[in-house]
């Protein structure tokens, strides 16, 4: 009897309590199941093609088209200024990095209520759904990506040296669409309007982003303060960097740099406040 009660005090013993108010983000315990992050990631990826004729070729399809078609209104009707870049590319080198970021956004919103089996059958940290649900589109970006380069070779256009920056770009447009998406998420568990609403947050958001239009319209500090759109700084850093436009971002990047974390420390600190509930309502 004295060795069985020894044996179940040397057996860890783990309390699982419901959380109040606001808590820590336990990034060491997201850490700890990277692997599971790796899977669902994966899982993403294939199914976003499955059973589908063109397969990974939407990928390209989707901001190409979109391309043909503001070259064809916005650069030859309305005679768009493009910072003296053909118009084709000055608008797919936008497109490129604000696909990834659409795409991540819409994946990301309803990346919860998608998984609702899984939420209520295993515990695991529940940011792990959104953030597969973004790093996912970096396949698509990548194709995106080298039809950009073929398009830079047509046009006789050599990148600068500013191209070591563009990692760091695409780094933003992905803890912006994240930052976004862990509101929007956790929003859609409890409201399921959301899902109604952000297809129009995507389409508004594209017209207030510098895609069919340089910022270079805008006056200082108005151009400055247009960071506030945080698309804003990566889709003028792309161009800048790939396309080699004259005037370099910095001011606008630092600022939508600025806002991008905001929205994604006060995202996920929202996304475990309201994690309690998640395998209740969902």
């Amino acid at each position: 009897m004295t060795d069985n009660l020894s044996l179940a005090d040397a057996v860890p013993v783990t309390v699982i309590r419901p959380s109040r108010g606001w808590i820590s983000l336990n990034l060491r315990h997201l850490w700890e199941y990277r692997e599971l992050l790796y899977f669902l990631t994966w899982r993403d990826v294939k199914v976003r093609y499955k059973q589908t004729v063109l397969g990974a070729a939407w990928a390209i399809i989707q901001p190409f088209f979109t391309m043909v078609v503001f070259s064809l209104f916005f650069g030859q009707l309305a005679k768009m200024p493009s910072d003296n870049i053909p118009y084709p590319i000055f608008s797919y080198a936008a497109l490129v990095p604000w696909t990834f970021f659409a795409n991540g956004l819409s994946q990301s919103s309803a990346s919860l209520v998608g998984s609702a089996n899984l939420i209520k059958k295993v515990y695991f940290p529940r940011l792990v759904i959104p953030i597969s649900a973004v790093i996912s589109g970096g396949v698509d970006f990548t194709l995106a990506f080298v039809v950009l380069l073929g398009m830079m070779l047509f046009y006789g256009i050599v990148p600068t040296g500013a191209i070591v920056w563009l990692p760091l770009l695409l780094l933003l447009a992905l803890v912006t669409a994240l930052g976004v998406g862990l509101w929007l998420t956790a929003m859609n568990v409890q409201f399921r309007d959301v899902r109604y609403a952000v297809p129009f947050l995507v389409q508004a958001w594209m017209f207030a982003t510098p895609i069919a239009y340089p910022s270079s319209l805008l006056d200082e500090p108005w151009r400055t303060l247009y960071g506030i759109n945080p698309m804003a700084g990566v889709v003028e850093g792309f161009r800048w960097a790939l396309l080699g436009t004259k005037a370099a971002p910095g001011p606008i990047v630092l600022v939508s740099a600025l806002v991008a974390v905001g929205l994604l420390v006060s995202g996920a600190f929202y996304f475990r406040r309201m994690e309690k509930t998640f395998a209740d309502v969902v």
